[in-house]
């Protein structure tokens, strides 16, 4: 069986040959969709390689080569490698621990696939060196395996928030994919792991894009960072809930080798410490709901224990029973289900959740900040696992907490007197029951950010509509109250604080 990839540093000179020849090869993401569709394309990202490996049956081209080779993970002839890697060479691509050489062939040890990103300063692509997938690999995984970029890192990299930094952490960094985005916004990037060939493989990716600026440690958690801050601090970490018995894989990309969630209870608590005033903190993360309490109010209670004063806004995604979690876990390892160690695993796995009496498992985005001065004023746990547009949600999260800053120095004669105008992807549902004049509900439908869909009254419909830039919130009010024959100033107390909200959640924005 083949060994894992890249083991050592990679050799600049031999990462830059290899940049080149990939290039030349045109091997970019668009490229790749033009050559086996769009249909073929999504069905690879859920790891179906079938329909891939067809569409380039009999195509010697040199995106085809490097396309079965590194992004496939299939075997090529040492001549194709030859030709194609015309700069790097097949003794290169062995020497940074990418393929082995043997009679003439070239098998691959790792896998490059390209990336696209898109950010405020528009869309660029990366090449992505990680370990051979489960299809590649051709069984379960290995417990060492560096991922790749999967949906969980594409989603964390939308969410991270942009504007310029200084400094950016990185914990967890895996494969690196985080620690680029965060490169794109600071000036200097640290990256820490406990897995050194990940922070090799963290390494070869930074060069292979032409990056410098990422320092790499070897450590948990905030270990490696002791008495330093940073402006920003993103994590995927290895957050999966798995049991601490003997037989269950640990793998390093996601079992963090705590019991439950405590790997996330710890990083929330120990976060604060590492964040300059005024820094954020944004982690994808598990919670559990034990003996009744649900895992929103457990992350609550984390931020509320912080001993450094911590904002929140926790959104949560997904929530699954035991059962149900397990399963997607065990499968992810390569374990086929109907098998004895499937069943092993599956049992292993409802033990340990019945220890500490969980009934569901939630998944789900954290924002952490720390206040620039004074006490916290922003604890938002909600619920949100309507489909999101695509696109990533950093600029939204941003807007949304410039929104808060700026509506928690207004009282409420402040923002009657603002001035305010709905956003442009903001459109109104109204419902009629048949033959009735005065529709039933009444519904704002969000085209971006969080996709919110919410129930508003003819009131507050109503002022949404006016808001257009021109007049203030407070005359609009007390016009819409002498129109429906209502009290002015019970109005305003009724739809200020709905305002609030509509403003946080980026319905109306400052003009």
């Amino acid at each position: 069986m083949l060994q894992p990839g890249p083991t050592s540093d990679p050799d600049p000179t031999l990462t830059r040959a290899l940049a080149r020849d990939l290039n030349a090869a045109d091997y970019r993401t668009e490229r790749l969709r033009e050559r086996w569709g769009t249909a073929v394309d999504a069905v690879l990202g859920r790891g179906h390689a079938l329909p891939a490996r067809r569409a380039l049956a009999g195509d010697e081209s040199a995106l085809a080569v490097v396309a079965r080779l590194f992004g496939l993970g299939e075997g090529v002839t040492e001549a194709e490698a030859s030709l194609v890697f015309a700069s790097v060479g097949a003794p290169g691509l062995a020497a940074l621990g990418l393929v082995e050489v043997d009679a003439g062939e070239v098998r691959p040890r790792a896998l490059i696939r390209p990336q696209t990103y898109v950010d405020e300063d528009g869309a660029d692509e990366w090449l992505v060196v990680s370990d051979l997938d489960e299809a590649a690999w051709g069984g379960p995984l290995p417990e060492g395996h560096v991922l790749g970029v999967g949906r969980a890192s594409l989603t964390l990299a939308g969410l991270q928030l942009s504007g310029a930094v200084d400094r950016a952490l990185d914990v967890g960094t895996g494969c690196g994919i985080q620690a680029l985005r965060a490169w794109r916004a600071a000036a200097s990037v640290v990256a820490t792991d406990v897995s050194e060939r990940a922070l090799r493989i963290t390494r070869l990716n930074a060069q292979l894009n032409g990056v410098d600026g990422i320092q790499t440690r070897r450590g948990d958690l905030f270990e490696p960072v002791t008495g330093e801050t940073f402006d920003r601090i993103v994590s995927n970490p290895p957050f999966v809930i798995t049991p601490r018995v003997a037989g269950v894989p640990a793998y390093e990309y996601r079992d963090g080798g705590r019991v439950g969630d405590g790997l996330v209870t710890e990083f929330i608590a120990g976060v604060g410490r590492h964040l300059t005033p005024g820094g954020t903190a944004q982690l994808l993360a598990n919670w559990e709901t034990r003996h009744g309490v649900p895992g929103l109010d457990r992350v609550r209670a984390w931020v509320e224990d912080s001993d450094i004063p911590l904002e929140a806004w926790v959104i949560e995604r997904e929530l699954l029973d035991p059962v149900a979690y397990a399963q997607l876990w065990i499968r992810d390892g390569g374990t086929v289900p109907g098998t004895a160690a499937y069943d092993e695993l599956l049992g292993a796995w409802l033990d340990d959740f019945d220890t500490r009496r969980v009934t569901a498992i939630g998944f789900g985005y954290v924002l952490l900040r720390r206040p620039a001065r004074g006490r916290p004023t922003l604890a938002r746990y909600e619920r949100a696992p309507q489909a999101l547009p695509e696109g990533g949600l950093g600029a939204h999260l941003g807007r949304a907490l410039t929104a808060h800053d700026r509506l928690s120095a207004l009282d409420e004669a402040g923002l009657a007197a603002s001035t305010l105008v709905v956003a442009p992807d903001v459109t109104e549902a109204r419902h009629h029951l048949p033959g009735a004049e005065d529709p039933s509900v009444i519904e704002l439908h969000q085209g971006g950010g969080l996709a919110r869909v919410l129930a508003v009254d003819p009131a507050l419909a109503a002022l949404v509509g006016a808001c257009d830039g021109d007049l203030a919130v407070g005359p609009l009010i007390d016009a819409i109250a002498e129109l429906l024959e209502v009290d002015a100033a019970r109005l305003r107390a009724d739809l200020l604080p709905r305002v609030r909200e509509l403003v946080f959640c980026g319905f109306l924005s400052f003009v």
